[in-house]
């Protein structure tokens, strides 16, 4: 689990609660369902809106990435190519077929077989490339979902606002129902601006972080399985990996 992410988040909970506590405000003031219900509501409908589904789907089960983030073992990657490496230059690129069915990573699959297969390294290069350039503009369509939910989420707490006041001015000749309406046109803003800057935008950002560490992951496999395919040292080979973080 991420910590850190799970810290930052009470850490800007507990800061803004604590400050409304500190001014003499009641905690139990921030608490406005109906608020809540136009923002989040408003904001996830305008984000299904612009999205298709397959992004959106994939934008929700990367959610998850900000506090359990998928293990990339770079460190295991280069003893890995290293190992391939070494047997290509005893035994051949064709003895490295062995090694094609216990991989689990469907991309060093097919690096694997285009290398056995005896493919032009450039013509490697391109292929694997393709792969790389589609697989991270996936990931990073699903990160954008909440990119977008944090652009969308302030104006929404500020239509929330406007919605708040339009229910006071109607009731001007009824002064109790004045505090409610009040109440939710201005915590409508405070959900929306805090949501997005505290949640959604932070989630984003995260998740291009992770979304980078997979694609450098697959860049140094890829780096390698060409030097494996121009006959380079494999001590080279590993150096050069090493380069990368």
């Amino acid at each position: 689990m991420d910590k850190i992410s799970l810290a930052g988040l009470i850490l800007g909970i507990v800061a803004i609660i604590g400050g409304q506590a500190l001014e003499g405000g009641h905690v139990g003031s921030l608490l406005q369902p109906t608020a809540l219900l136009i923002v989040c509501g408003g904001t996830f409908g305008a984000v299904m809106l612009q999205s298709p589904f397959p992004t959106l789907q994939r934008g929700f089960r990367m959610a998850r990435w900000v506090w359990f983030p998928p293990t990339v073992e770079y460190a295991k990657l280069i003893q890995q190519v290293g190992n391939w490496s070494q047997v290509s230059r005893r035994e051949g690129l064709l003895a490295l077929e062995g090694f094609i069915g216990p991989l689990k990573d469907e991309f060093a699959k097919k690096a694997l077989q285009l290398l056995v297969d005896g493919v032009e390294p450039e013509r490697i290069r391109e292929v694997l490339e393709v792969n790389i350039n589609t697989y991270e503009e996936e990931l990073r369509q699903g990160a954008k979902i909440w990119e977008a939910a944090g652009g969308y989420s302030p104006t929404i707490g500020i239509l929330g606002a406007v919605m708040g006041l339009i229910h006071v001015m109607e009731n001007l000749s009824d002064p109790s129902k004045l505090g409610a309406g009040i109440a939710v046109a201005f915590v409508a803003t405070i959900y929306g601006v805090g949501l997005a800057n505290l949640v959604y935008l932070p989630m984003a950002n995260k998740l291009k972080a992770q979304v980078a560490r997979h694609v450098t992951y697959r860049e140094m496999l890829l780096d390698g399985i060409i030097g494996i395919a121009n006959g380079d040292n494999p001590r080279i080979i590993e150096n050069r990996l090493r380069g990368y973080f």
